[in-house]
């Protein structure tokens, strides 16, 4: 959703940073260039007002004119505002109340209202051990009751029964006494939306809100929808009280004037953003990973988050066993690019990556996408058993049996098998390392003293070389670089930027991301 926001404000920054010292005239440039940037991307005008004054206030101060690296210091005083602007912290939902915690959600039609709901009890169960009733109140939409309680049973949680003929004050009422006889930590109370603000809505919102008294009220609101989500959000928190914000579609190709106006017009913090239409497809707001993401910087904490709740410990434990007595075979491959599918794709990790951005038109035009990562399994599927255990087999016959069965051509092969040696080989030679830094390299990757912790890897992301976390330590000759991703084209870099010199894997437990070093 910020690729545009993020191209400009980069590239005016950029330019800053190359230079040796800034004056006042090169500040009220780039002032000038931020305004507009921030403006193209459908930003509030009072917000791009109000950052704007700041950054110039800032920016011509006596810290940027102390600083040894103007240009530096002014990514930095950017960066600061764009977290200020955004809220500064995390704010997650409050469940701090006595059970049942009633949550009502608010919203327009289409803002995918009734599947958030889903999404937020998927959440709660499964990760924070609340147990959930979702209630539907709407009584208006055909199917909108249906709808929620079909959602409930693929994730695993209880909906209200319905009975027709009941209001949505009545509705919300029994869900409220349900989820008190029944012994449920949180009601989801889904209300009903409209195609656009009416009093009648308002009304019935307010209504539902004095009868449940709910503990949170939460807005629904379309990322894509740009500066009418900001004046949604104003009408709703001035008719009924909102608490929080949950934006969706922000894997969408929207500009991001949203997520930026909407805290510093309302006041109210952005609890939770939808990626993506699956039901697990839901992340925490954090102002500061954001605005990293937006600068280009990457967001290495939440991709290891990520890779933590997706790896099955146990199974990587045994994955990096093999890997270190040099028994990594292509059915170990194969279980690490179903890990990579599971985590987002190529797609949602490149984005977690630091200076993605500035190699993002040639990834764009190497064709890089998710199909690669189906192509490589769908090789891996069509050989034999022992094939995939004893890949020095599949000499030219064979290979061209594999090509075959699995749509693609022999080189295609050769390059996955060929993938499969260069990290065989790293991971023996890391296995075997009994001191220095492919040692400590090899346990804080799970290959020694177990599954890394999130806290572990972004202490180890830090330590990294480069400024940007990123770098892993350089390995020594003779020791075979991480191969190309299988299937990439040339015509890539080899390597991403600030990530420097031949890599070693980036994940706990996965051994490595096919794809990031030097092409041979």
């Amino acid at each position: 959703m910020f690729d545009a926001l993020s191209d400009k404000l980069s590239g005016i920054l950029d330019r800053l940073t190359r230079r040796g010292a800034l004056t006042a005239a090169d500040v009220d440039a780039a002032a000038r260039e931020v305004r507009r940037a921030l403006l193209e991307a459908d930003v509030a005008l009072d917000v791009v007002r109000t950052f704007v004054d700041k950054l110039r206030e800032r920016a011509v101060g006596v810290e940027v004119v102390k600083s040894v690296t103007p240009g530096q210091m002014v990514v930095k005083i950017v960066h600061d505002q764009l977290i200020e602007t955004l809220g500064v912290a995390a704010d997650p939902i409050d469940l701090n109340a006595p059970a049942p915690v009633p949550i009502m959600m608010v919203g327009l039609q289409g803002s995918g209202k009734t599947t958030t709901a889903a999404k937020i009890a998927r959440r709660l169960n499964e990760q924070m051990r609340r147990k959930t009733l979702m209630a539907s109140l709407d009584i208006r939409r055909p199917a909108a009751m249906e709808q929620l309680a079909v959602l409930g049973q693929q994730v695993g949680v209880d909906t209200l029964p319905i009975v027709a003929g009941q209001t949505p004050v009545q509705i919300a009422r029994r869900a409220i006494e349900a989820g008190r006889l029944g012994g449920y930590d949180v009601v989801l109370l889904d209300t009903a939306g409209r195609t656009t603000l009416d009093d009648a809505m308002m009304t019935e919102a307010a209504e539902v809100k004095a009868a449940a008294s709910p503990h949170e009220v939460l807005l629904i609101a379309d990322s894509l929808t740009g500066q009418d989500a900001v004046n949604l959000a104003r009408a709703f928190d001035e008719r009924v009280g909102l608490t929080g914000i949950v934006l969706t579609r922000v894997d969408g190709d929207g500009r991001g004037g949203a997520a930026l106006s909407m805290r510093a017009v309302t006041g109210k913090p952005i609890k939770l953003i939808g990626t993506g239409e699956k039901l697990d497809a839901l992340e925490d707001f954090h102002p500061a990973r954001i605005a990293d993401r937006i600068l280009g910087m990457g967001d290495i904490v939440s991709l290891v988050e990520k890779a933590a709740a997706t790896i099955d410990a146990e199974k990587a434990m045994r994955v990096a066993e093999r890997m270190r007595k040099g028994a990594f075979d292509l059915n170990d491959l194969r279980e690490q690019l179903e890990q990579m599918q599971k985590m987002g794709g190529l797609g949602g990790l490149m984005g977690m990556l630091p200076g993605i951005a500035k190699i993002k038109n040639q990834i764009a035009a190497a064709n890089l996408d998710d199909k690669i990562l189906k192509r490589q399994v769908a090789i891996i599927q069509s050989m034999t058993a022992e094939e995939r255990r004893r890949p020095d087999v599949l000499k030219a016959s064979r290979k061209k049996r594999v090509a075959a069965g699995s749509g693609t051509k022999v080189e295609e092969v050769n390059k996955l098998l060929k993938t499969h040696r260069g990290m065989a080989d790293m991971m023996k030679a890391m296995g075997g390392a009994k001191r220095g830094p492919l040692a400590g390299l090899a346990n804080a990757l799970g290959m020694g003293a177990g599954m890394p912790s999130p806290e572990e890897m972004a202490k180890l992301a830090e330590k990294m070389p480069g400024g940007l976390p990123g770098g892993l330590p350089k390995l020594p000759p003779g020791m075979p670089a991480a191969p190309p991703f299988p299937g990439a084209p040339s015509g890539l870099p080899g390597g991403l930027p600030g990530l420097g010199g031949p890599r070693g894997p980036g994940l706990p437990g996965l051994g490595g991301f096919p794809g990031f070093g030097k092409k041979k």
